[in-house]
């Protein structure tokens, strides 16, 4: 495994930078993701979400196990931080893809640039040649990115919970192979 100076290390894509998350970004990441359209499409992001849930989340990644578990700031070049590609152990010793974008950046590719390009540096630099994620059944639009980026559908649906709904929600499950 590749030893990098920072972790994850800086990645230029076509239109976005993909960089270590700091404690500088927990401001812009709180009013982003507080928003219920976003944290009630994922697992983990609870509703309300505040500048104190954004800095524990970063704190925990920044002492996250560099073998298991990355996380990449999305970034727009012209206005800073504007989402997350995250890379995390699931409870079936896979790595996981999970993200989100901020909505007013919704329907513009980003999203499937920047998981594309987190893939390849998964393949190519962190040596992975599986990759997990899935997508809560009525989440058309992640259902989407995973596709472009090469994902395909398990055949496994499971109830996971989601910290916004206070509920399990339907989740269809994916794979991705290098």
């Amino acid at each position: 495994m590749t030893q990098f100076p920072s972790w994850p290390p800086d990645i230029a894509a076509e239109r976005l930078r993909l960089r270590p998350v700091t404690l500088e970004d927990a401001a812009p990441m709180a009013r982003l993701a507080d928003d219920l359209d976003i944290a009630r499409m994922t697992t983990s992001i609870p509703y309300p979400f505040h500048v104190a849930d954004a800095e524990s989340f970063i704190a925990r990644m920044a002492a996250a196990d560099r073998a298991r578990e990355a996380l990449f700031g999305v970034e727009l070049p012209t206005e800073g931080l504007i989402g997350v590609v995250g890379l995390h152990p699931n409870d079936q010793d896979r790595v996981e893809v999970g993200y989100w974008l901020g909505r007013p950046y919704w329907g513009r590719g980003y999203m499937t640039e920047a998981v594309e390009r987190v893939l390849l540096w998964a393949r190519e630099e962190w040596g992975r040649a599986i990759l997990a994620s899935g997508h809560f059944a009525d989440n058309p639009a992640s259902a989407a990115v995973l596709i472009k980026a090469g994902f395909l559908y398990t055949g496994e649906r499971r109830a996971r919970f989601s910290l916004a709904r206070e509920a399990e929600a339907e989740t269809r499950m994916m794979i991705w192979l290098a």
